[in-house]
């Protein structure tokens, strides 16, 4: 049952395809936890004989993988928990295959001082369930102006600085954050849109904003901020990471940033490798996000970044609103989606599409968003924790927004057929999830 497998007795894994994509692994055979960590694992563990002193579970050859790590989720709690709290959105993680996530600070009050971080992280101890980490705000209460205090959030477990879903607009505030982020070799994170150009707008502009009659967002709001954070990265030596990638020439930037050996990391969600601008049909406010749905190019160029690398990782871009931030004219419709529990085989519609292997595909989940936040997660080793994921990769399903553990239902992937179902999620050696169909 979920919330067994402690600490007590060691808890076998058999007969399971166990992969791992920090090291390349890709293996049939067992795997044992004790005391929240990986003891063992390997091809002839246990081969003869299964011991009797554990608890043991038959894995019928499915994937047995590092749990995810979502590196961006906004969890509305404290102050806005009709949206969602810490527990409902754990309990979303673990429904998911996620044992690790990282919230975003827009919450009220803000998380910009040692208090919003301490309150994170005693919510999460208080849950005992998905392990839940924090971004302190890059700027004091998200207005852009004055640089919070980095260096004593950093000191308390703030993972990295950012505005959340508001972009650090002011060129010398960006360049004061990646200067003084330096001196303790900090991560800002950037939600890259040009305020100017995307005031106002509701979708990306194009035929579609027209044909709707919507105020557009250019594409060219996120280069343009991409390029000149790029440019005041050169200049500053530090370290960004830039979020939820939407556009070709936002990803072709990037790439050519690395080339130069910028110390530049990305990602993206899967609203921008599975949809399009098209999706909002008549008005579908769910499928309202920022930055916005884009084009069809835009989304093969997002896959091809994934698949080429330049796009290190994927984060659910978790964003839960209720039905009165979203039952509205679209203009004045909330952004976001939820996408705890559609992450994974979202993701793996990647694989199935024969776009990347199925190892290159669980690194943008694990390992990579692990290594961009320098967290000892995401992967499979002996004294690693026992965070896991099992899963069917080929498992057909219906996504049913009724039934998510999310407080909130705002989900465009409703009714949308899936591959890939979660079976069990095990943080530090605990089962958390269990499927019904397993």
């Amino acid at each position: 049952m979920p919330g067994t497998n402690g600490r007590g007795s060691p808890v076998v894994y058999f007969n399971a395809r166990i992969v791992d994509p920090a090291s390349g692994t890709d293996i049939k055979g067992a795997l044992v936890t004790e005391g929240g960590t990986i003891r063992d694992f390997g091809p002839a563990l246990f081969k003869d004989a299964l011991p009797f002193d554990c608890e043991r579970i038959d894995c019928g050859g499915k994937v047995l993988a590092p749990g995810l790590v979502d590196m961006r989720v906004q969890l509305r709690e404290p102050g806005e928990e009709h949206k969602e709290t810490i527990q409902t959105a754990a309990d979303a993680a673990s429904a998911g295959g996620v044992t690790a996530m990282v919230c975003l600070p827009n919450t009220d009050p803000v998380i910009d001082d040692v208090s919003g971080v301490e309150f994170i992280a005693r919510r999460a101890r208080e849950v005992r369930a998905t392990k839940v980490f924090c971004y302190a705000a890059a700027t004091q209460g998200l207005e852009g102006k004055e640089l919070a205090e980095m260096g004593l959030l950093a000191e308390m477990g703030a993972l990295g600085f950012t505005d959340g879903p508001r972009a650090l607009g002011e060129a010398q505030v960006m360049r004061r954050a990646l200067s003084y982020s330096r001196a303790f070799d900090a991560l800002i994170l950037q939600h890259p849109e040009e305020p100017s150009l995307a005031k106002g707008g509701a979708m990306n502009e194009g035929e579609t904003s027209m044909r709707l009659g919507l105020p557009g967002i250019p594409a060219l709001a996120e280069t343009m901020m991409i390029e000149r954070d790029l440019r005041l990265l050169e200049l500053t030596g530090a370290r960004l990471h830039i979020m939820h990638v939407s556009t070709a020439e936002g990803v072709e930037a990037i790439r050519r940033a690395k080339a130069r050996g910028l110390r530049v990391t990305c990602d993206t969600a899967p609203p921008y490798f599975t949809l399009t601008e098209t999706d909002i049909g008549d008005y579908r406010t769910f499928c309202k996000v920022s930055p916005p749905l884009r084009t069809g190019r835009d989304r093969e160029a997002v896959i091809a970044g994934l698949a080429d690398g330049t796009i290190d990782a994927i984060a659910s871009d978790h964003a839960p609103q209720d039905q009165e931030a979203k039952r509205v004219p679209f203009a004045q419709a909330e952004n976001g989606v939820v996408g705890l529990e559609t992450l994974l085989p979202l993701s793996l519609a990647l694989h199935h599409r024969h776009k990347m292997p199925l190892l290159d595909v669980l690194k943008k989940l694990t390992s990579a968003p692990a290594a961009i936040l320098r967290l000892p997660l995401g992967r499979i080793a002996k004294g690693a924790p026992a965070d896991l994921v099992l899963f069917d990769p080929d498992r057909p399903w219906i996504v049913d927004a009724k039934r998510f553990r999310s407080k909130s239902k705002n989900s465009p992937f409703d009714e949308m057929p899936v591959q890939g179902l979660v079976l069990r999620t095990v943080v530090a050696g605990r089962t958390l999830f269990e499927a019904r169909t397993a």
